[in-house]
């Protein structure tokens, strides 16, 4: 099991950090423990002092990405109340998200293949709970009379929207962060106002 983000040693967290950066440039199978080793600046047994297994790392960078995306998720919804507030800070934490931990993003949902079937269907309920809570918001928002009724087809093409942009959305555009929430809020509003 993924050691708690509280947990995480700042050599773990080097190592994880240079790893994602590796492993969404050339992807997780292009990646060997010698070049892990060497861009972290560790030597093999320090390097395993601070990670059991080339699949325990790749399998801690999407569990600590996804529990900090929920964790902030749940921190919105507990703090804003109307329909409008809480899409606008949800789209604003995900696209800090998708900008500022691009290269989390990228592993969490390109690399999951990647992972052993018990670990994978653990990452994959961690993405399915983080649609809960949206799922959540929205119905929350239609019993409120504040939005329309979402099926979760539709919930499933938003949060798609969002998650697809980590492809053309890159680091690049830490200045944009605030805009490009903006917009992707406007369209959730616009395609689930009540009629």
């Amino acid at each position: 099991m993924p050691v708690p983000a509280t947990e995480i040693s700042d050599g773990k967290r080097a190592i994880m950090k240079t790893a994602a950066v590796l492993f969404a440039r050339k992807g997780y199978s292009g990646v060997g423990t010698a070049e892990l080793c060497a861009e972290s600046g560790y030597g093999k047994g320090a390097f395993y002092h601070h990670i059991r297994s080339k699949e325990d790392l790749l399998l801690d960078i999407m569990t600590l990405y996804l529990h900090e995306l929920l964790a902030d998720a749940e921190a919105i919804l507990a703090r804003e109340t109307g329909a409008e507030a809480r899409i606008t800070a949800l789209s604003l934490s995900l696209m800090r998200a998708i900008v500022q931990d691009h290269d989390q993003m990228t592993v969490c949902f390109r690399e999951v293949h990647a992972l052993s079937p018990d670990r994978r269907r653990g990452i994959l309920r961690l993405h399915g709970d983080y649609f809960r809570l949206w799922e959540r918001m929205m119905n929350e928002a239609r019993d409120a009379a504040q939005l329309r009724s979402i099926d979760a087809d539709e919930l499933k093409g938003i949060l798609g929207m969002y998650f697809y942009s980590f492809l053309w959305v890159g680091p690049g555009r830490e200045g944009d962060i605030e805009a490009l929430a903006a917009k992707f809020a406007a369209l959730v509003l616009r395609a689930c106002r009540r009629d």
